[in-house]
């Protein structure tokens, strides 16, 4: 929570909480409690109704399950939820604002909550936080102004057990608020001499809020000498070419650490702080977890982007080759951008297949 959130947490306000869940999939008052029928059936047969009948719901092989249905005006305030970690990056999150066809929100279930390589992270951020063993909540707040969908699709090729819990207010006016948009990239590998795409010209005013990257180093040596630029309205179109306003220093620079994050003795060192940290380094195993891996993420709630018209962001992969040069990589790296935006819709880039989005070296077996 913000300084400001706490400082308004006393104030009274006349507004509604309600709640989606299996427990109660409209979230309408009094509603919640009364399945007759659900994944916990069977255990609550001697118990009956009231007592855990439906706490989660199974999505078949290639099945879109509706979580969430809403009318507007109001406010999303927390999701939480759980599934198998194999599940992460194969069930997709999409929300949809205010009646569109087109997404908002389009991105793997782990990475919208910082867990993008299918092995869990404790995150203890200000706007996600991933507990023990995969409790997943988001903080991000998500107004609409008449209606709102979230959706999950299960891409594997087995069902999906689900667990989650929608919250939301209802009763304030939304009509200055931005829409809350994801996007998720993955380049694998980077090409050669190019940078990595995190959002491409997004047209509107908004403010950007967040980044998280899942980043496979394929190489040996350092990986994080490359810069971070965001093209703010009208950078894109210069006549001598197209330069950042903003320009970073490098990659650890920008997710908060520094000096290749390693502690002397320690080497690479996770961190979780309430805006930003890597909380997960995967080292290679000796034999098919042959790459070293990363988990960053970096929120801009205290300092967001703002952008009047348009907004592009790229980052650069850079090591180090003989002579002090640097030395461009063709690392495998996912991101997902967080950003509001005074639309309900934008351009997005075409969604990555299943087999695109596959975490090689992960065992064979799912349930391992």
């Amino acid at each position: 929570m913000t300084d400001s959130g706490i400082s308004n947490l006393a104030s009274l306000r006349s507004v509604q909480t309600r709640s989606i869940s299996p427990e109660n999939f409209s979230g309408a008052k009094g509603q919640g409690g009364r399945a007759t029928e659900g994944t916990g059936a069977d255990c609550a047969r001697d118990l009956g109704v009231g007592w855990k009948i439906s706490p989660s719901v199974d999505i078949a092989a290639g099945d879109t399950f509706e979580l969430a249905g809403i009318d507007g005006p109001a406010k999303i305030t927390h999701i939480w939820c759980t599934t198998h970690r194999s599940n992460w990056r194969s069930l997709v999150l999409r929300a949809y604002w205010d009646g569109s066809d087109e997404p908002a929100i389009e991105v793997p279930l782990g990475d919208f909550f910082a867990n993008g390589w299918g092995r869990f992270a404790q995150v203890s951020s200000s706007m996600v936080a991933a507990n023990p063993n995969g409790g997943f909540n988001g903080y991000w707040p998500m107004p609409f102004r008449t209606g709102a969908r979230l959706t999950i699709e299960n891409l594997a090729p087995q069902v999906a057990t689900v667990y989650y819990q929608i919250t939301y207010e209802i009763g304030s006016d939304h009509q200055n608020d931005g829409y809350l948009h994801t996007q998720f990239r993955r380049s694998n590998p980077l090409p050669h001499r190019e940078t990595h795409p995190i959002v491409s010209d997004i047209q509107g005013q908004g403010q950007y809020v967040g980044t998280y990257v899942a980043w496979g180093v394929n190489s040996p040596g350092w990986w994080g000498e490359g810069e971070i630029k965001f093209y703010l309205d009208g950078d894109r179109d210069q006549a001598d070419g197209a330069f950042p306003t903003i320009c970073g220093t490098g990659t650890e620079d920008y997710f908060g650490g520094a000096w290749n994050f390693d502690v002397p003795g320690q080497g690479y060192t996770p961190f979780s702080t309430p805006y930003l940290g890597m909380p997960q380094v995967l080292r290679p195993d000796g034999l098919y977890y042959s790459q070293q891996r990363f988990g960053m993420y970096r929120w801009h709630i205290l300092d967001p982007i703002h952008f009047a018209d348009d907004l592009s962001v790229d980052i650069q992969a850079l090591g180090w080759r003989s002579g002090h040069r640097y030395n461009p990589l063709h690392d495998d790296i996912a991101s997902t951008a967080f950003f509001y935006l005074d639309r309900p819709t934008t351009h997005r880039p075409q969604f990555p297949s299943a087999d695109d989005l596959e975490i090689l070296g992960e065992p064979m077996d799912p349930l391992t």
